[in-house]
This record gives C-alpha cells, structure tokens and sequence, in this order.
C-alpha cells in the first residue's frame, strides 16, 4: 500500500495508512479478502469502516483456512475468535463479520471516557483474574 500521497491527489499527507494482511484501502473503507488455498479464487470478506475490523476478518478466515500456518495481523486475540467449523466460504464470511464487530467493540471500550472505560474494563475481566481477587480478599474461593 502506498505510505505517502502524491502532489497531485487529494487526500491529505497525514492521512495514516495500514498495512495488514489481507486488507486494502476500498472507496473510504477497508476490503478483506484471502486466497482459497489450491483454488485461483479469492474470498471476499467484507468491507468495514476502519482496516482494524478488516484485519480481524482476515485473521479469523487465515485461521481456518491455514490452521497453524496462519499468518496473522493480531496473533494476540487468535483465541478470542470464533472460527468457522467448516472452509466454507459462507461459514467464514459469517466468522469473519463477528471478528469485525468484536474489533469494533473493543475499538469502541478504548474510545470511552475514562470512568466509563474502567467500568467496561472491569466488566470483561477473564475468569482467573476475578478468582484470584476473590481469593484475596476472603481467602475463599467464590464461583
């Protein structure tokens, strides 16, 4: 993708562009897409507002078409997507969509005001944080 714009375009040098996997600039928004393995066609993905949300999409459809070989733009939260239980390319649209909207909503929770933001914070704790702070403070452990 292009890293700087042109004298003669109208888009604005500080606009910032991403480079992901899978994802490209696609009329003010951001296009997903990934090869079929051992086939000349693409899946298209979806286009999504901003390219976080396409590189998730990409991320889910990499991983259950790759498994393990995946190359992914946000390794990090692999296990926080629900795949696709089968390569078909409809089931992977579907899970791909779902990894999009969960990028939106954690991009939305980053973009609240800071009480609010601790609140939704506290809110998705993982599990075992929530044990060992019960554990603490009445050296029982509470389900």
């Amino acid at each position: 993708m292009n890293t700087s714009a042109s004298a003669g375009s109208s888009r604005s040098t500080t606009k910032k562009y991403h480079t992901f996997h899978g994802v490209r600039g696609w009329n003010k928004m951001w296009a997903a897409e990934i090869d079929e393995p051992r086939k000349p066609s693409l899946i298209w993905l979806g286009t999504y507002p901003t390219a976080e949300m396409a590189a998730a999409a990409y991320d889910v459809a990499s991983l259950a078409l790759k498994g393990s070989d995946a190359v992914l733009n946000f390794p990090e939260l692999a296990r926080s997507y629900r795949l696709s239980e089968s390569p078909e390319p409809a089931l992977i649209k579907s899970a791909a969509a779902e990894a999009a909207d969960l990028m939106k909503f954690m991009d939305d929770i980053l973009d609240m005001s800071t009480p609010t933001k601790d609140i939704a914070e506290g809110m998705i704790v993982s599990p075992s944080q929530h044990q060992t702070t019960d554990e603490s403070s009445s050296g029982n452990l509470r389900l």
